[in-house]
């Protein structure tokens, strides 16, 4: 490559392709340190045609993320991406389409499933345990301070057409994920508001309130905001005919349920479950990188990801349009 003569590759241009630790490995691997090398950007795909990785896993701005997943996707890799993987649904719908063509996973980091307060509290709901579910009530509520630094307010996370939203995108997807995880049903249509309640100099909300309608005709709510100095307060609260269960994430004992199905109904706390907090995400990348070898089951599809994104999507357009907004 020579800047004088024309021939260098732009880095930002490679960058935003193949993303930056493929590129990474590229050099790494390709020839030893010492040895000059002819480079064009089609050798970082070549790189992947050649090593044939079984999995990509890809953590760019939300920009930049679709064609890196496409480039793995063409060379065969199963994906996982963190969230949101795209700024518009369109585009991840089209990866997902061709992961299902070439037989492969794309899959998004909704790492709480993995916890297993949640995966009791599902298989709870599953097995009647509450009855038919009527409703949910759903928080998370995070650290704001990051917004108020000056340096934040230039990233690529504070602009829209980067990020592709603020706080639902990042944090609130999480729980309008969990929402249909939990009770079994797709979210149906949604209402909303999105806001800057903070006041900084941001491009996305920093704040959101949800009410929606699932497919099994039960309603909810999700509160999703930066309001803490420090830490993070969440809960999913869901009723049923028959009892109720709560899961809070961070409390020290995070699953509690009642049954009036139980010939003495009571309120069960069980002690068991109790995890340090953080616990779910190496548990999640686990299942997920056994399932991509065949070793196990995968822990949420690809249209599950795409749903949980639709979702998002269709909260941003309600809180646009001051109108309820249909998911599918």
């Amino acid at each position: 490559m020579s800047k004088s003569r024309g021939t260098a590759v732009d880095p930002f241009a490679l960058l935003e392709q193949y993303g930056a630790d493929t590129t990474r490995w590229y050099m790494y691997a390709s020839s030893p340190p010492y040895n000059s090398r002819r480079f064009t950007p089609d050798h970082v795909g070549e790189m992947l045609r050649q090593e044939k990785p079984k999995m990509a896993l890809v953590t760019m701005e939300a920009l930049h993320s679709p064609p890196a997943i496409e480039a793995a996707l063409d060379a065969g890799c199963h994906v996982l991406s963190e969230k949101p993987g795209c700024v518009r649904v369109e585009d991840f719908e089209k990866l997902i389409g061709k992961a299902k063509d070439r037989g492969l996973h794309l899959v998004l980091a909704l790492a709480n499933r993995s916890d297993p307060a949640f995966i009791d509290a599902r298989r709870m709901i599953a097995d009647g345990k509450i009855g038919k579910v009527y409703g949910l009530e759903v928080h998370i509520i995070a650290d704001q301070t990051r917004l108020t630094k000056p340096a934040y307010h230039t990233t690529w996370q504070a602009k829209k057409a980067r990020a592709g939203g603020g706080q639902l995108i990042y944090e609130g997807i999480h729980w309008l994920d969990l929402s249909m995880y939990l009770t079994g049903s797709q979210l149906d249509s949604v209402s909303g508001f999105t806001a800057d309640v903070g006041g900084q100099p941001l491009d996305v909300e920093d704040s959101a309130v949800v009410a929606m309608r699932l497919k099994n005709g039960a309603l909810g709510t999700l509160t999703s905001g930066y309001y803490l100095d420090k830490g993070n307060q969440t809960q999913l609260k869901v009723w049923g005919s028959r009892g109720w269960l709560h899961v809070e994430r961070h409390a020290e004992i995070p699953l509690t349920w009642y049954s009036t199905l139980e010939t003495n109904p009571q309120i069960h706390r069980p002690s068991e479950l109790n995890k340090p907090a953080g616990y779910a995400y190496p548990l999640f990348v686990r299942a997920v990188v056994r399932a991509f070898a065949g070793l196990g089951p995968i822990p949420l599809t690809g249209d599950d990801s795409l749903m949980a994104l639709k979702s998002v999507f269709a909260c941003y357009r309600a809180a646009e349009t001051g109108e309820r907004q249909s998911v599918a």
